[in-house]
């Protein structure tokens, strides 16, 4: 049996990720947070079997615990994840993984020192079982060779209830760094390509400029040998959309196109993970929501075998690489209001 300790209670996905692990069997020793995190009473809500340590050495120091978790401010994932595979821990971590390329250069090092697995969860990809079904579609065929992607992340800003670090662009890390990795994720993956380029990239800030370092915009262009990609982000979901965003992903291919509707099919059909394909067939739609998420038994094999069947630790660099670059390099266009 897997054992686990979660580190860093500073965002919500840290439910699934110690749910998740939890229904597949795997036990947790513990928890630590600094302070006290809004997150902290759910999971507590959630999780109330668990024990919170008072100091995280006894969970880097515990011989019994393999991997950790964490979903801590961003700035300070690449810390816990660094102390933890020199520890001899396994990591997944909330994305971004990590906030500068110093940092993930220092991860890289851990890496090939330790032969620790350092995994990022890509959530857009790993816990939407739409876009699962997408790459099962892609990989049969259906609709051609994939030629460019069109991902768009747009997110409620719930501005009140936000801590202060979220405004914080050297906490959080940039809204392309944050949000776009999970795009350039999917970008690699439904083109089929190990590397890109930055083509080009912008930020901005058009509806807060009382929190300036809020960066409510964004944008990438990617292309590799193998194809195109955009990818719009943003936090303007308005209060009228039942859920927190309109995640949507379009794959164009050669003989075809699927579009993901994630969360939200607006004004049609109820529920989420809604998936439309067009070939030469004709049009279908395909309710994905019982489609099988295998990234958290995939990792839990790859900690016992020491494979890469979840993600390969190539490919879970290279997006992080990416959305960092993307970062360093974007047009600030600063306060637009």
């Amino acid at each position: 049996m897997l054992k686990f300790a979660a580190i860093g209670l500073d965002h919500r996905h840290i439910y699934e990720q110690v749910g998740r692990l939890l229904e597949l069997g795997a036990s947790c020793t513990g928890f630590w947070t600094d302070g006290e995190p809004e997150p902290l009473k759910g999971f507590t809500r959630r999780f109330p079997e668990l024990q919170r340590v008072a100091d995280p050495a006894v969970l880097y120091d515990d011989p019994d615990v393999q991997l950790i978790v964490t979903a801590a401010i961003p700035r300070e994932r690449a810390g816990i994840a660094l102390r933890a595979m020199h520890a001899g821990k396994d990591v997944m971590s909330d994305k971004p993984g990590v906030t500068t390329l110093a940092d993930l250069q220092r991860l890289r090092v851990a890496v090939a020192e330790t032969g620790r697995i350092w995994s990022v969860n890509f959530s857009e990809r790993f816990e939407v079982p739409a876009t699962q079904k997408a790459a099962e579609l892609v990989a049969e065929g259906r609709i051609g060779r994939v030629v460019q992607t069109l991902g768009m992340g747009p997110h409620r800003l719930n501005k009140p209830t936000r801590p202060d670090w979220f405004f914080d662009t050297a906490a959080y890390g940039g809204i392309l760094a944050d949000i776009g990795s999970h795009q350039i994720d999917q970008f690699l993956i439904f083109t089929g390509s190990s590397d890109a380029e930055i083509v080009s990239s912008t930020v901005a800030n058009y509806n807060n400029s009382g929190t300036p370092g809020l960066q409510d915009f964004g944008e990438i262009v990617l292309r590799s040998d193998r194809g195109h990609g955009y990818v719009r982000l943003d936090w303007y979901t308005p209060d009228g959309l039942p859920t927190w965003g309109d995640g949507r992903l379009t794959i164009l291919g050669t003989e075809g196109y699927i579009e993901l509707r994630k969360y939200v099919d607006i004004a049609g059909r109820d529920g989420t993970n809604h998936l439309f394909l067009v070939d030469g067939h004709g049009m279908e739609h395909i309710d994905c929501s019982g489609q099988p998420l295998p990234y958290y038994q995939q990792l839990i094999s790859d900690i016992e075998q020491r494979s890469e069947t979840a993600m390969s630790q190539a490919h879970c660099f290279k997006v992080m690489e990416l959305a960092l670059r993307a970062q360093s390099q974007a047009v600030d266009l600063g306060i637009r209001t």
